[in-house]
């Protein structure tokens, strides 16, 4: 399930949109121009500043935020999303970026510096900024007659993983979460996974979970009650693909719990 938030638009020559409902290959910046490398070093000067982890540049949220940094520019205003362009969840997606929250800040001023003010003196741009659930970022600033038109995209990114490693990462969660015995993968606990409802194969569980989530470092709180009642002795995790496609990227699992 995704959501978006939107916050009003600042009163300055700004605006922000914040999206949240997580593979980037997230690499340092080696290109950019001057004013994108100024704006990325603000920005992790201000988290490191407040005991926040340093954003890592994406390449895929660069060319989403150039993309419509090229729209600001040639018409000479700021908006999160003109007449016939992709909002701001699809632009990210197109470029290849993998993400379960995504937001972006966009700004017009003379120079990067006026620009990075003004986004820490704005509440709404500065929680974009300084949001704990982000990890990476892509800047662009383009430049039309002496102003800079800038594009920040963040998002928080999610990895690229198998179906194996998806049913392993979670399989670890339940062994450290409760005495059970975790069973091998098969066919039929993947099919139950993609299934609305009921489970395939001969043999009934007591107990099916399915859920969707962009990180799989947590159970879902109602599989954690589940497993904390004793009642359930052995364990088996499936994996299947989204049934539809969307821009925010998550995982699908099926736990199914047996005596």
């Amino acid at each position: 399930m995704s959501m978006k938030y939107l916050r009003p638009v600042s009163v300055l020559v700004l605006a922000f949109a914040i999206g949240i409902i997580s593979d980037h290959c997230a690499s340092a910046q080696t290109q950019g121009s001057v004013a994108e490398q100024y704006l990325f070093a603000s920005a992790n000067a201000e988290r490191t500043q407040r005991g926040l982890p340093p954003l890592r540049w994406d390449n895929a949220l660069y060319r989403a935020a150039q993309g419509h940094a090229q729209e600001m520019a040639a018409r000479a205003s700021i908006s999160h999303q003109y007449p016939g362009e992709p909002e701001l969840t699809e632009r990210g997606r197109s470029a290849g970026a993998r993400f379960s929250v995504i937001a972006e800040n966009v700004a017009e001023a003379s120079t990067a510096v006026r620009i990075h003010d003004a986004w820490m003196n704005s509440p709404g741009h500065r929680a974009n900024l300084l949001d704990p659930q982000v990890d990476s970022v892509g800047i662009s600033v383009l430049r039309r007659d002496g102003q800079l038109y800038a594009v920040q995209d963040f998002d928080r990114s999610v990895a690229v993983l198998s179906l194996a490693q998806q049913e392993s990462a979670v399989g670890s969660l339940l062994e450290s979460t409760a005495t059970v015995e975790l069973l091998p993968t098969s066919d039929d606990v993947r099919r139950t996974c993609a299934m609305e409802t009921g489970y395939a194969g001969s043999r009934r569980p007591l107990f099916v979970m399915r859920y969707t989530a962009g990180d799989l470092t947590r159970l879902p709180d109602t599989l954690k009650t589940a497993l904390a009642s004793g009642r359930y002795h052995q364990a088996a995790v499936g994996a299947c693909s989204p049934r539809t496609s969307q821009s925010f990227t998550a995982f699908n699992i099926a736990v199914l719990l047996y005596p």
